[in-house]
């Protein structure tokens, strides 16, 4: 949330700086779609969201000149992250995104949807819907947006969205291991080192791999992972107990 407040505290301000100035079309007697703006704002500022809408939502359909109806738009679409109303945010900036695709803070709305999902990541137990609608916004924001202002963030927090993800895939599978469902793990943690190839713990999900076709009598398979785990990660503590298990296969011991 403090980066949401910095975020639009700096573009509040960007606004009403980059419309300074310029000559505003007046559809009617006394409609003045700057000064309304910098009331919304005020008003913002001071919490009283309902009212502030009501301006913004007034200079979006009034303002005939379209320099304020589309920062009206996004103001909108801030006040519900505000007030903590995350589902209508979305659907505001998605609706700003939808009228003003080309719009030069097109890129501001789509990072806050990443965000807003982003900040939905609490652990892998409940954290998974989040990271993964995060990761896809993300991506999103790469694609349309290549020139966007915020690189430097956006690998690090698409690292983090695929960890969670990741964690939670490794907990699945480890619970399937734990119920015996050795084909069920499987699928889990296979899916996992295709999907995640990236994953910070990848000695731990071969290890559990190799077991797992163990304990449902394919050997050749389990020999197949422990030697990619040897082989990959010879130092780790994982490789020493692949070794012993080897020679347990090999010297035909196994079960």
């Amino acid at each position: 949330m403090k980066t949401f407040r910095y975020a639009s505290a700096v573009l509040a301000v960007l606004l009403l700086f980059s419309c300074a100035g310029k000559p505003t079309v007046k559809p009617d007697e006394g409609f003045n779609a700057e000064r309304l703006f910098a009331k919304a704002n005020k008003l913002l500022d001071d919490k009283d969201y309902t009212e502030a809408r009501a301006i913004l939502l007034e200079i979006r359909n009034r303002d005939l000149s379209k320099k304020f109806a589309p920062l009206a738009q996004l103001r909108l679409a801030d006040s519900y992250v505000k007030e903590d109303d995350t589902e209508k945010a979305v659907a505001e900036y998605r609706r700003f995104l939808d009228m003003y695709p080309d719009h030069r803070h097109a890129a501001y709305a789509q990072y806050q949807i990443a965000m807003i999902y982003f900040n939905q990541i609490e652990s892998p137990e409940r954290g998974y819907s989040g990271a993964a609608a995060a990761l896809a916004e993300f991506q999103k924001l790469k694609r349309d947006f290549p020139r966007n202002p915020y690189k430097d963030l956006i690998d690090i927090r698409m690292e983090k969205c695929r960890n969670v993800m990741g964690d939670y895939e490794f907990m699945v599978g480890e619970f399937y291991m734990h119920k015996e469902s050795y084909h069920a793990a499987i699928e889990r943690f296979e899916g996992l080192l295709k999907n995640f190839p990236d994953y910070k713990k990848p000695e731990k999900v071969l290890w559990n791999l190799a077991l797992s076709y163990r304990k449902i009598g394919e050997k050749e398979k389990s020999r197949e992972y422990l030697n990619r785990l040897v082989e990959k990660f010879p130092a780790s503590a994982f490789a020493s107990a692949a070794r012993k298990e080897l020679s347990s296969l090999q010297a035909g011991s196994g079960k």
